[in-house]
């Protein structure tokens, strides 16, 4: 190994290392895009639509958001906050039905005893300092919300400007090819989000649906839970199905179990049929490659990761396919 080759992979640990500990800026960074995105596939349109520049087309954009969310508060969010407010009626009915269980199952009667005489107490006093480190989590996460909507609007008013920034950092052999990859993952992202866009509406409009035919409470909310969910595959759907099942528990287990037979139908069409026909001409995800970028993400950075496995994934695809692939694998040959 020569000392060119040596001071190469020096450069890449230390690069390494100085991404670990920016981690959490470039998943910020990285969200913003993932936004921005979202808001330039709108804002394409409404130019070939109309005599738009760019700036206008993202104020038109932005407006005709806040007036779709306005909308849709006024329409929903009586019914959500009444629905809210029987929630909490609930909760009680589902205290009760925890103690009759604890009752019934030695172990807990133990734990239960346990808890009187105040044995837990110490197990239980470190409770107060995690509940105050959420706090401080959701005031963090509350302000890389407001960074990733900031960054995005300015990524989206002018894109070009970033690209070019990008493509000026390549060397100047890659740089055309620089310009088709960027314009490859720009396509996969935003219809993979158009795609799944589209998948969340259809599942909570079917959700809400089959639980009002099924007069299950709460259908709203629940419908709503397993639309947004849909954003996180494999894991978000199944976790989805608690929040109806478990209301449905609290009047009969017979109506938990059509409910829970309601979103197992629902929750394999969309992720067999609905999904990938909405996703066959951009992207195409191997479910075991999307549970493992979660579980990896997941563990490494928390909820952002598991939120942003799939977008980074995607992307990730495309750099694959392209560069390892084709410019290196395709390339290599027995000669050195």
């Amino acid at each position: 190994m020569n000392g060119r080759s040596l001071l190469g992979g020096l450069a890449l640990v230390v690069l390494g290392l100085l991404a670990w500990e920016l981690r959490w800026v470039l998943l910020v960074l990285f969200g913003a895009v993932v936004l921005a995105v979202a808001l330039d596939v709108p804002i394409t349109v409404l130019r070939r639509l109309l005599p738009l520049n760019r700036p206008a087309a993202l104020v038109l954009v932005l407006a005709l958001l806040l007036g779709l969310g306005g909308w849709l508060a006024n329409l929903l969010l009586p019914e959500l906050v009444e629905q809210a407010t029987q929630l909490t009626r609930l909760i009680p009915v589902l205290s009760q039905r925890l103690a009759d269980l604890v009752g019934t199952v030695p172990s807990l009667q133990t734990l239960e005893q346990e808890l009187d005489r105040g044995l837990l107490w110490e197990r239980l006093q470190p409770l107060g300092s995690q509940l105050l480190g959420v706090a401080g989590g959701a005031a963090n996460t509350g302000v890389q919300l407001m960074l990733v909507v900031l960054l995005a609007i300015l990524l989206a008013l002018d894109p070009r400007s970033h690209q070019r920034l990008l493509v000026a950092a390549t060397p100047s052999f890659y740089r055309e090819r620089m310009r088709g990859l960027l314009s490859d993952c720009r396509q996969a992202l935003g219809g993979w989000l158009a795609g799944m866009t589209l998948s969340a509406v259809v599942v909570f409009l079917t959700t809400w649906a089959g639980l009002a035919l099924l007069r299950v409470p709460l259908a709203l909310l629940s419908a709503l839970v397993c639309g947004l969910l849909t954003f996180v595959p494999t894991i978000g759907p199944t976790a989805a199905t608690a929040l109806p099942v478990a209301v449905a528990l609290l009047y009969s287990p017979a109506l938990a179990l059509q409910v829970l037979v309601l979103r197992l139908v629902l929750q394999n069409a969309e992720a067999f049929l609905l999904t990938p026909l909405l996703l066959s001409q951009t992207v195409n995800l191997l479910p075991t490659v999307a549970l493992m970028a979660q579980l990896c993400l997941g563990a490494l950075l928390g909820l952002p990761g598991i939120l942003l496995a799939l977008p980074l994934v995607v992307v990730l695809q495309v750099l694959g396919e392209e560069v390892l692939v084709r410019d290196v694998m395709d390339r290599w040959t027995a000669q050195r």
